[in-house]
């Protein structure tokens, strides 16, 4: 078993899922007492929150790579990025490090595309929703047609991103929103939604949507557990 490297704290709330979601999913491969081998670097998120404020992404760039280099040296075989929006950077982080980096978007697509799915709903971060670095990679890469909410439901999205799932806060009349800015993409044409921030899941669950949803912390865990058990990875 190779050991993961977790980049973690983008928010803690998120981390703990993808520590709780590998280690499940390590017991039911392997059986008995298995348990995942990892390692995490988890930074301080109002740091990196305030750098995406600024728009200082030369700075929370360096921090990411500062982080995955303290995964590497603590012994990870490669690494993942737990959070949707800090994967502006993965392809410097990767750059700078001497393990692989497991990118969220390859791994989100990849189950997209085995569903036979071609358009598909985006939710996320504003800047995941709304710069080329995430959305341009599934186009690009994977021939996905992305579609994301109007200006003022992206508000509304990031919003409660923001205010309310980093900080636990499970609202609700939060969640009535999602569910109606889900419904308005699956009437533009999307054939499932891709829950693109780690906090997202916390709030929505499948039976909010009529159309599949695709949780993309569960995604990204199970990705690196089966990239940690495979052979000749």
């Amino acid at each position: 078993m190779k050991t993961i490297g977790m980049v973690g704290g983008m928010s803690w709330e998120s981390s703990s899922e993808y520590y709780r979601i590998v280690n499940e999913t390590v017991k039911t491969k392997l059986g008995g007492l298995h348990s995942a081998k990892c390692v995490m670097y988890s930074v301080d998120f109002s740091e990196i929150e305030a750098l995406q404020r600024q728009g200082n992404w030369d700075k929370a760039t360096q921090l990411m790579i500062e982080a995955a280099r303290h995964v590497e040296a603590g012994g990870a075989d490669f690494v993942i990025i737990c959070t949707n929006t800090m994967h502006k950077m993965a392809g410097e982080v990767q750059k700078n490090i001497g393990i692989p980096l497991l990118h969220i978007a390859d791994a989100t697509a990849e189950v997209v595309k085995a569903r036979g799915l071609h358009k598909i709903g985006l939710l996320g971060t504003r800047f995941t929703m709304e710069e080329d670095f995430y959305r341009g990679r599934l186009a690009e890469k994977y021939g996905l047609d992305v579609i994301i909410p109007q200006a003022d439901d992206r508000a509304i999205v990031h919003s409660v991103i923001y205010d309310e799932l980093v900080l636990g806060r499970i609202n609700p009349a939060s969640r009535a929103e999602y569910q109606r800015i889900i419904e308005t993409l699956i009437e533009a044409g999307a054939q499932g939604i891709i829950l693109g921030c780690t906090e997202i899941g916390l709030l929505v669950k499948d039976e909010d949507s009529r159309v599949s949803l695709f949780d993309t912390t569960r995604i990204h865990a199970v990705k690196a557990v089966e990239y940690a058990l495979a052979e000749d990875a």
